[in-house]
């Protein structure tokens, strides 16, 4: 008989952001994959996108479908194939976005999604790194191409996106700087930000100019003001204004695709261009091997990620997501296993 485990699913895209948790069986694995015991994973704004199918065009996904995106657990059982991991292996992960499932009690990963986890973290704090420290690597390396000695400012950068991406800028030497509210101020200058505005005091279009690059966590609404205060030839990166022509070419989308997000696009690619800027949308993607150079920067600069003082079960699922999707969280909300 086949074991079984519960996992928070859901049967079709809703506008109504309600997961049920079910009783399925636990996974087999390939020979590629490791079968992970999940300990704590994180809820992210990225689940909402995924249940309402507003990134259906990016990756479509078959019913039912167990949700979340990012987990820290124990290997329980390794396929024949995978090398450099073995059963008892703390690891964390961001899932391969065509095969998620963070919040299960089980979950087969692809060995080359995983990493080793950071030995100054906790299960729980673990699970809040994978996703925004890809992100942000891939933001900074892949998409901006930033080199040592340019300047790059996050506004908004004091959430925990800006906790992971300011030491990874930093460890490029890139002069960083951040604007948000007072309260994170301290936190955000001790990882390493060169220079923080508190934005409830100044507002960065009045201060900033001639930056190289911009990641920009707050979206479309404050677009023509970051295009104000960049260098020509820079690049302003978005995590939320949405894809583009080029984001479509990028991922390999067939060529109707690449229309629809040119169309969609167009008006962001237009204004850019007029600033001699490139407009440049991220969609992140599992890397085992940028997790593990991350490993290294977590456990260098000790980084350890704040986390929503309230913790979740599996069958607290709904709270944790309505929490994220319309609450305050005071930091990265985390399902407990």
């Amino acid at each position: 008989m086949k074991r079984t485990m519960k996992a928070a699913q859901i049967t079709k895209y809703s506008k109504q952001i309600k997961a049920q948790v079910n009783t399925i069986e636990i996974p087999d694995i390939a020979d590629h994959e490791v079968l992970v015991k999940v300990k704590a994973a994180a809820v992210n704004p990225l689940e909402m996108l995924i249940m309402t199918g507003s990134v259906k065009f990016i990756q479509d996904y078959n019913f039912p479908l167990t949700i979340g995106n990012e987990l820290a657990g124990v290997i329980e059982n390794v396929g024949k194939n995978v090398h450099g991991f073995q059963v008892g292996d703390d690891i964390y992960t961001r899932l391969p976005l065509n095969k998620i499932g963070a919040f299960a009690e089980y979950v087969a990963v692809d060995a080359g999604a995983i990493a080793h986890m950071p030995k100054n973290l906790s299960y729980a704090e673990a699970s809040a790194v994978a996703l925004t420290g890809l992100t942000a690597y891939q933001g900074l390396h892949e998409e901006l191409e930033a080199k040592s000695g340019q300047s790059v400012f996050i506004p908004g950068g004091s959430g925990s996106f800006g906790q992971i991406a300011v030491p990874i800028a930093k460890d490029m030497g890139l002069q960083v700087i951040v604007s948000g509210n007072a309260q994170t101020r301290e936190r955000t200058l001790q990882i390493g930000a060169d220079r923080y505005l508190d934005y409830t005091k100044e507002n960065y279009v009045d201060v900033l100019s001639q930056i190289d690059y911009v990641i920009d966590t707050l979206g479309a609404e404050e677009f023509d003001n970051e295009l104000q205060i960049m260098k020509p030839g820079g690049r302003l990166l978005s995590l939320r204004t949405g894809p583009n022509k080029r984001f479509a070419e990028d991922q390999g989308f067939p060529w109707w695709k690449q229309k629809l997000f040119g169309a969609v696009g167009a008006k962001f690619d237009k204004k850019a261009k007029q600033k001699d800027i490139e407009y440049r949308f991220i969609f992140v993607r599992s890397d085992g091997t940028q997790l593990k150079k991350i490993t290294g920067i977590v456990e260098k600069n000790d980084i350890v990620p704040l986390l929503h003082p309230q913790s979740f079960t599996l069958n607290d699922i709904n709270k944790a997501l309505e929490l994220v999707a319309n609450g305050r969280p005071k930091g990265k909300v985390i399902i407990q296993f």
